[in-house]
C-alpha cells in the first residue's frame, strides 16, 4: 500500500476534522524485544503514524534523548536490516497503520537505493525521511522509491525562506515535516503562535500536501494548541525518554495521552 496508507489516514485526520497523532520511537531501543512491543502499542494507543527511527552512529539533528536512544539501539545490534525485520513483525499484526522510517543517509547509502526501496516495500514501510539529504542529492533516492509508491518525506525549518522552500519540498510526498524550533529534538519547546503562518506557507509551496509539525513538543497541552494549525503532531523525544525511564506500559500511557489530546483539539 505504501504512499496510499499515508493518503488515506490524512484524508481520515481531514473527515474528522482533526490532526494526526504521528508517535516516534527509534528500532532496538533498548532491544528488540521491547522496541517491537511499543511498536505494536502504539495503534492502540492512538498513533495515527508511527515514525520508527533506525539507528546512526552522529544523529547530528537529536537531542540527548534521541542520541541515548541511538547509541542503545547500536549497542543492541541493530541495523537497518534489522530495522526492516522488526517493520515485517510489526506489518503481521497490523496492516492500516502507516509507517515511515527516520534516520540518516549513510545506512541507506550503504544498503543501496534501490535494494532498500525493494526491501523496504516489502517489509511494509510507507514512506522514508532523511535528515541529511539536501534536496540537491536527493533526485536518485526519489528515483529509487518512486517505482515502489514509497514517500519521500522532506523537512522544513523557521530558516527556511521563500527562495529556498520550492527547492525543499520539490518531490515531496505522503507530508512535510515541519522543524518548529531552530536546533535539535527534544530541547526548545514549539511556539504555538508561530505554526499556523508556517503550516500554511509550507502547504501552500507543496501543492497541499499535510505538514506535520515537531522537535519541540513534550505535553498534551503542547500538542493540542500545535493541533489547532498543524495536519500533524509528531512527538518523539518525550516517548523515548518515559521508554528509557519506565518502560513500554508507562510509554504506551504517555502516548494515549498525547493521542487525546490531539484528537480533541479542535472539539
Amino acid at each position: 500500500m505504501s504512499v496510499a496508507r499515508l493518503d488515506a489516514r490524512f484524508a481520515l485526520c481531514r473527515a474528522e476534522d482533526r490532526a494526526a497523532f504521528v508517535a516516534y520511537l527509534m528500532a532496538g531501543d533498548p532491544d528488540a524485544g521491547r522496541s517491537l512491543a511499543l511498536l505494536r502499542g502504539l495503534s492502540a494507543a492512538g498513533a495515527d503514524v508511527i515514525e520508527l527511527g533506525f539507528p546512526f552512529s552522529d544523529p547530528m539533528a537529536e537531542g540527548p534523548p534521541i542520541q541515548r536512544a541511538s547509541l542503545r539501539a547500536l549497542e543492541a545490534g541493530t541495523t537497518l536490516a534489522s530495522t526492516l525485520e522488526l517493520v515485517r513483525r510489526f506489518r503481521a499484526g497490523e496492516r492500516d497503520t502507516p509507517l515511515i522510517l527516520m534516520g540518516y543517509l549513510n545506512p541507506v547509502l550503504s544498503y543501496g537505493y534501490d535494494r532498500f526501496s525493494s526491501d523496504a516495500a516489502e517489509a511494509g514501510v510507507d514512506g522514508l525521511l532523511v535528515v541529511d539529504c539536501p534536496p540537491e542529492e536527493a533526485d536518485d533516492l526519489a528515483d529509487a522509491l518512486d517505482p515502489h509508491g514509497l514517500a519521500l518525506v522532506r523537512l522544513a525549518a523557521p530558516t527556511t525562506d521563500a527562495a529556498r522552500l520550492p527547492a525543499v519540498v520539490r518531490r515531496a510526498s505522503g507530508f512535510v515535516y515541519y522543524v518548529s524550533v531552530a536546533g535539535v529534538t527534544g530541547v526548545k519547546s514549539a511556539a504555538a503562535e508561530t505554526v499556523a503562518p508556517a503550516v500554511e506557507r509550507i502547504r501552500a509551496a507543496a501543492g497541499g500536501l499535510p505538514v506535520a509539525v515537531g522537535f519541540g513538543i513534550r505535553t498534551p497541552e503542547q500538542a493540542a494548541a500545535v493541533a489547532q494549525a498543524a495536519d500533524a503532531v509528531v512527538v518523539g523525544s518525550a516517548l523515548v525518554d518515559t521508554l528509557a525511564k519506565h518502560g513500554v506500559e508507562a510509554a504506551l500511557g504517555q502516548a494515549s495521552a498525547l493521542a487525546q489530546a490531539v484528537r480533541n483539539a479542535r472539539r
